[in-house]
């Protein structure tokens, strides 16, 4: 059951890349401006900031596996939606609420896997992330096999979307409510440690730090696919080999979570911060070679989604008690997701002015830099364990 689950996380993860691959066709017919296009490309995120929190509070009302299942018909519908879309504004409201059930399905995993994985969240999840890296790796891939095939943008976005319906189908035949509706962690840490309320100072401290990973990360998925067509004028199918380097990164997340669950909140993070705004510079200040783009990504995929990604997810846990898992999870989700929503609009626009390496330096070295110096501010003795 949890297989069919990880499945479906998958192919949302996919969906995630699908519209950043396909931006350099989208702009290229409607005309759009390349801050324009960063902001369509990362505005799906902006969704999933808005409806983490309120997806935590659904949890609390409703069974996990009816908001799950709501999740994925809403951004299935809405990345099929896309196609018929005739401009900027109803394009933006199409993938803005791909977003909002994006939140829903990753709330809901999260929580499902904090909950049913007791001893080993960060690690559990750890797996969910490893599909989203199966997804990033496998969307870019079809993404091309579509638009070559058909020549048209349209196709691939069609055909993901009616992808996420037979999932649906899937997980009312093979999920049962005994498993999506298990609260194992709240039964087991009563008394365990974490915080009483979000308002504690690790918590503002790992919403801060969302925040400037969201902006940092979203800024390369968002963006870099176009610089590597734009910039470097490589084909759709070497960008598509290059840019799924950063789904194989992701396949470690398990991996990471586990050193997570182990290790100090704060060597892990500002760790990873630092190693982020190194690989931030050398994406637009390195080699131009196709093979150092692919290594340079994969990299950015372990250090981005495995480490930071996967851990700031589990720390959020971490850091309250079991009964509010749920909220910590939708926190984490809309922190992370409502800074990422501008962040292709902003890399854009520092590119417009100044160009590709000083988008890099600012959006992705400097404010790894700063995350860095925050985690070092984390208690992690008063998380829980």
């Amino acid at each position: 059951m949890y297989c069919v689950l990880l499945v479906a996380y998958s192919l949302m993860a996919a969906d995630r890349y699908l519209f950043p691959f396909l931006n350099y066709d989208v702009r290229k017919e409607f005309g759009f401006s390349v801050p324009t296009i960063g902001l369509l490309s990362t505005i799906f995120t902006l969704g999933l900031g808005i409806g983490g929190l309120p997806t935590g509070y659904l949890l609390s009302r409703f069974s996990r596996k009816t908001v799950l299942l709501l999740g994925i018909a809403i951004f299935s519908g809405g990345t099929a939606l896309t196609t018929v879309t005739t401009g900027f504004w109803t394009m933006l409201l199409c993938l803005a609420a791909t977003g909002i059930g994006m939140a829903m399905m990753a709330t809901s995993m999260f929580a499902l896997a904090a909950s049913y994985f007791i001893k080993y969240r960060a690690a559990a999840i750890g797996s969910v992330n490893f599909c989203y890296g199966l997804g990033g790796f496998y969307a870019p891939i079809l993404a091309s096999v579509f638009l070559i095939s058909y020549k048209t943008w349209r196709a691939p976005m069609l055909a993901f979307g009616l992808f996420g319906f037979a999932t649906i189908v899937l997980i009312l035949l093979f999920v049962r409510s005994w498993f999506s509706e298990t609260h194992r962690t709240a039964e087991a840490r009563k008394g365990a440690g974490g915080a009483s309320t979000l308002l504690n100072r690790n918590s503002i401290l790992l919403t801060a730090l969302s925040m400037i990973h969201g902006l940092s990360m979203y800024g390369f998925l968002g963006m870099y696919p176009l610089y590597l067509r734009d910039g470097l004028h490589f084909p759709p199918g070497t960008a598509a080999g290059v840019y799924k380097f950063f789904g194989v990164g992701a396949l470690a997340s398990i991996l990471c979570g586990w050193l997570g669950d182990r290790l100090s909140p704060r060597v892990v993070l500002s760790g990873a911060f630092l190693c982020s705004a190194g690989l931030g510079y050398l994406f637009f200040h390195g080699s131009d070679s196709v093979l150092a783009a692919s290594i340079m990504t994969c990299a950015y995929g372990v250090v981005a989604s495995s480490i930071l990604y996967v851990n700031l997810a589990g720390y959020h846990v971490k850091a309250v008690r079991g009964s509010l898992a749920s909220r910590a999870s939708g926190m984490f989700v809309t922190s992370l997701y409502a800074a990422a929503a501008f962040a292709g609009l902003l890399m854009g626009w520092i590119e417009k002015n100044h160009g590709w390496p000083m988008a890099g330096a600012i959006q992705m070295s400097l404010l790894s830099l700063v995350g860095a110096a925050l985690a070092l501010a984390l208690r992690p003795s008063e998380m829980s364990m």
